[in-house]
């Protein structure tokens, strides 16, 4: 386990942006475009933004509450833009993504304690 860490800790950022411009690009696109994919539409919410988190949790760079916080601005600012793009804005789908951003952080921090507290 510890290989995988340290490459998510080294390309954490890639890895993030990535995964952030995926989630706006899926987030905003025509929903009668999207495949349909197994799961509830909440259940999609809360594994990206846990995914989105994961990363930014396990490296913790400098300031990396304030980039939680930015990921909660940014679900919010993707939840008012989608009325807009043929789409339904829904605070749920935000508190979806609230949840999955917590989740993140608590993953990172087991993933931490069980595999990364006897390497250092």
């Amino acid at each position: 386990m510890p290989s995988i860490t340290t490459f998510i800790k080294q390309y954490w950022l890639f890895i993030t942006v990535f995964l952030l411009t995926a989630i706006a690009t899926l987030s905003l696109w025509p929903a009668e475009s999207l495949p349909q994919v197994p799961g509830s539409d909440k259940t999609h919410h809360f594994i990206s933004y846990g995914a989105l988190m994961f990363p930014v949790a396990l490296r913790k760079p400098k300031y990396w509450i304030w980039i939680t916080f930015g990921f909660a601005g940014f679900s919010g600012a993707i939840e008012l833009i989608q009325p807009y793009v043929n789409r339904y804005g829904e605070w749920l789908d935000m508190a979806a993504n609230v949840a999955g951003l917590a989740c993140g952080i608590i993953l990172a921090k087991i993933i931490e304690y069980l595999f990364l507290s006897n390497t250092k």
